[in-house]
């Protein structure tokens, strides 16, 4: 089953990262990304930008209004992610218990990634879907 670990922090979390040296930073990431290659769950992972740097489209209305970051009343922002690949849930909280980057206002979110095995295979786009997936080796 694949997981996705997500990175969220309020801002008063981001700004004391500002006050870590980024050198030792990357080491601490890097050893535990380290951790997850040698086991073997590590898919993908990411940071993310500043918010600040980002849009939000809004599709609240007929047509969609993007809006320049930082993103309206948000309190935690996704900071970054990692997808794993790894037996059950128990076993993702397991690694985000491990996660690096911690203290008041660091949380890791974990979320289920569906897989296109779960969509009715008789239906036109899951075909289509499929194909693509097969064509760039993602199957």
């Amino acid at each position: 089953m694949k997981y996705m670990l997500i990175w969220r922090a309020t801002d008063e979390a981001f700004e004391q990262m500002g006050n870590v040296d980024f050198t030792e930073m990357l080491a601490t990431v890097g050893r535990f990304n380290e951790e997850l290659i040698k086991a073997g769950v590590l898919l993908a992972a990411e940071g993310l930008d500043d918010a600040a740097e980002g849009v939000v489209v809004d599709h609240s209305s007929e047509t969609p209004v993007v809006t320049d970051g930082p993103y309206g009343e948000t309190k935690e922002l996704f900071g970054g992610f990692y997808i794993l690949s790894v037996a059950s849930k128990e076993e993702a909280v397991e690694w985000a218990k491990r996660a690096p980057i911690t203290g008041p206002g660091f949380k890791t979110e974990i979320r289920r990634v569906t897989t296109i095995d779960e969509f009715p295979q008789d239906n036109e786009w899951i075909q289509k879907e499929r194909a693509w997936r097969e064509s760039t080796g993602q199957l």
